[in-house]
């Protein structure tokens, strides 16, 4: 692979050439710079002072032994890939790669937005517990995923949670419906999400483990991989009426994008890329007085790369285009 744009922040860029990483620093905000015989220009400073910084993650996958599998599809769709006899499991490699990152980041807060196992079982459950809440104690808030809840299972299953930080409110809605892979919402949700960004004095940053139906879609089905289309349309409403809210983020498709529709104007609706496999993701939040910034994390320990660059090639090697995504939709800034 020759180099590849990860990160691209105010005074950060990241380059990756396959699996060494080219990390810089301190650099000057919304200028041109040649890093790696590349042409790079740094995002503008977002103004003000840093107020708080804070990461997700999600589509953990604690338990899962076969990455590429497509149910019903397996001898079809290619290849499927294991970690090698003597390697720890990879959910395991890559998991404790993203927590030391965010570590060492030192943010404010970190929020798992679903898919925390893969079967949904006590076991797989008590294992990202024991990872996620050993590293960060009452600084973890986080929240089921289908694959948590195939059998109806009850854990992680908070409708709603609301965590104030300095700059900026977070909450976490639980989307999940139980038994399906798709999503949902529901009215007491809805509106408790409407009156809190009613009465917000700061930015509300929404995460939820499913992503959004694109309401100028002409397909409407009950089966939609994510949240219903119902669900999702009541949802873009709450935030074209309360400009309080600033964005919603989501993963479930274990990719990068940002969508925008004509209600909220400039607002994205975001998906960022799982933990599990390539590109191997975290994303950090960095709440300054002029705006918040996304920047995408391609988690970066050698055995971390070595694990993503095999999953690259995944899903007759679409995979790498589908989940990397465009830089704007990996790093971006929102609330100015």
């Amino acid at each position: 692979m020759g180099a590849e744009i990860t990160t691209v922040g105010p005074d950060l860029v990241v380059v990756h050439h396959g699996t060494h990483t080219h990390r810089y620093e301190e650099l000057e905000p919304g200028r041109v710079h040649e890093l790696d015989g590349l042409e790079v220009e740094t995002m503008p400073d977002p103004g003000g002072e840093l107020l708080a910084r804070f990461a997700t993650v999600n589509d953990v996958h604690f338990g899962e032994t076969r990455c590429g599998v497509v149910e019903g599809h397996e001898h079809e769709i290619g290849p499927i890939l294991t970690a090698e006899p003597g390697e720890p499991p990879y959910p395991v490699t890559m998991n404790e790669a993203a927590i030391a990152e965010i570590q060492a980041a030192e943010v404010d807060a970190v929020f798992v937005k679903g898919d925390l196992t893969t079967d949904g079982t006590d076991e797989e459950y008590a294992a990202f517990l024991d990872t996620y809440g050993g590293a960060f104690g009452d600084r973890l808030t986080h929240v089921r995923g289908n694959h948590d809840a195939y059998e109806g299972q009850a854990y992680a299953d908070w409708p709603l949670q609301r965590i104030d930080l300095p700059g900026a409110t977070v909450v976490l809605l639980d989307t999940t419906v139980p038994f399906r892979s798709s999503g949902g919402l529901t009215h007491e949700q809805l509106d408790e999400l409407d009156a809190i960004a009613g009465d917000a004095d700061r930015p509300v940053v929404v995460l939820g483990h499913h992503h959004v139906w694109d309401p100028r879609s002409k397909e409407r089905s009950d089966t939609y991989f994510g949240i219903h289309p119902d669900w999702s349309e009541r949802l873009v409403d709450v935030a074209a009426r309360r400009p309080r809210i600033v964005g919603y983020f989501a993963g479930h498709t274990h990719r990068n994008r940002v969508r925008r529709f004509p209600q909220t104007g400039d607002m994205p609706w975001v998906e960022v890329a799982c933990v599990k496999d390539y590109p191997g993701a975290w994303a950090e939040y960095r709440v300054h007085e002029g705006g918040i910034v996304q920047l995408h994390h391609r988690i970066s320990s050698p055995e971390a790369l070595a694990w993503t660059e095999r999953t690259r090639g995944m899903y007759l090697g679409t995979y790498a285009d589908y989940a990397f995504g465009k830089l704007g939709d990996r790093c971006f800034m929102l609330g100015r």
